[in-house]
């Protein structure tokens, strides 16, 4: 059985989502783009985020995804997720299952050994 797909704005993601993307990419998302045809034709980027239940393409373009870690107040000025955001975000997802939250850590140490 796959997994349903979204398509979504990152203005339009939940809080809880939002939470384990950036728990996700500590670094930012510039580098994890990556690019497909929508079903207009037109090619876009977006940022690939799975959780057990649903696979996500969250949709921005590069320039977009500097401009949100530059705006949130989560990233130092080098683009890393800060330890006090890591640990309140952490906080924030404590009551999801312990699998979600298995799969935040796996794709975050997955994102950190990219760097």
């Amino acid at each position: 059985m796959s997994k349903p797909k979204y398509v979504k704005d990152y203005d339009k993601v939940s809080d809880e989502v939002l939470a384990q993307i950036k728990l996700a990419y500590p670094y930012g998302f510039e580098k994890k783009l990556i690019r497909f045809t929508n079903k207009d034709g037109k090619l876009v980027s977006a940022l690939p985020f799975e959780t057990e239940e649903i696979y996500y393409l969250i949709r921005m373009t590069l320039a977009e995804a500097q401009q949100i870690v530059e705006d949130d107040n989560d990233y130092d000025d080098d683009g890393n997720l800060m330890e006090s955001a890591k640990d309140r975000l952490e906080d924030e997802i404590d009551e999801l299952s312990p699998d979600e939250e298995g799969l935040v850590d796996e794709v975050a140490r997955s994102s950190e050994n990219d760097e």
